[in-house]
């Protein structure tokens, strides 16, 4: 029986989750593009994947790879409620929070595992303990301080005796075709290259390229790349010197008429009116 449930959400998916289960209980859950990330404050439970079981008692978590899972909630006297937190790592949420950066564990996984257990470290306690602030405070919890918190926890994860499993089980979750995409883009945002060009860096079809990067970034690569050199112009208007045909060209702008005409269109003035605007404080 589920006596409280509460639910943090990012870009309209649950991210962080909080329940109070009265035991016996079963959860059949299928983790379909995610990963989760649970941790057991209070109670024992059975889970069950496609190939193993595992016990999981107060204080311990697992990291559950995609896949078909039972959790069986154990009835014992100690608990009488079981307190559970689930992160839920979806891969699309996970490319997201990592947009602008590569995860620096993502490596080629070494085995076939579907439960990584997490042994109890203090360290994690403490973070899932610092939670609660937020579940008394919920008002204050937005999209950008679930990223934050996303992001500390796969890195506390990584400081944990299970580090290798955690991640074998990430770079699951990025294959080296979207990995590949990503870095070879982002390297080049500011470089004069056609999708083409950036095509081959890529060793795809322009046609797989523009699919891949689709999938990635949820964006064509022609908006993406310009998206990302406005937001670089706007930065270099708040914070240099440089005039609006320097910053264009350094944005890679053709000229700087185009570049206004990009620029106010992303932002409703053009670029020498965002300047005076920051300048005399009327933004």
């Amino acid at each position: 029986m589920v006596l409280s449930h509460q639910k943090f959400y990012f870009e309209g998916k649950c991210l962080i989750e909080k329940l109070s289960i009265r035991a016996p209980y079963r959860f059949t859950a299928n983790f379909h593009n995610q990963a989760c990330f649970i941790y057991f404050r209070e109670g024992q439970t059975k889970i069950t994947s496609p190939n193993e079981q595992q016990t999981i008692r107060s204080g311990e978590s697992v990291l559950l790879n995609c896949g078909n899972y039972f959790a069986d909630l154990l009835n014992y006297h100690d608990a009488k409620a079981f307190e559970i937190l689930a992160f839920h790592l979806y891969t699309d949420s996970l490319k997201k929070i990592y947009a602008d950066e590569i995860p620096y564990f993502i490596k080629k996984p070494d085995n076939k595992e579907f439960i990584y257990k997490v042994a109890s470290v203090d360290v994690i306690r403490k973070f899932v303990e610092s939670l609660y602030f937020y579940f008394d405070n919920p008002g204050l919890v937005n999209d950008e301080l679930l990223k934050l918190k996303i992001k500390e926890l796969i890195l506390l994860l990584m400081q944990t005796s299970n580090a290798q499993s955690i991640m074998a089980l990430f770079s699951n979750l990025f294959t080296p075709r979207l990995l590949n995409v990503k870095d070879v883009v982002n390297s080049h945002l500011f470089s004069d290259l056609s999708i083409n060009d950036l095509a081959k860096l890529c060793n795809l079809s322009v046609s797989t390229f523009n699919r891949t990067f689709q999938d990635m970034f949820d964006d064509t690569p022609a908006s993406y790349i310009k998206t990302k050199r406005l937001e670089r112009a706007k930065e270099l208007l708040l914070v240099s010197s440089l005039s609006v045909s320097e910053i264009a060209f350094q944005t890679c702008f053709n000229d700087a008429a185009h570049f206004s005409r990009s620029f106010k269109t992303a932002y409703t003035c053009s670029p020498t009116e965002f300047r005076l605007l920051q300048k005399t404080g009327k933004a």
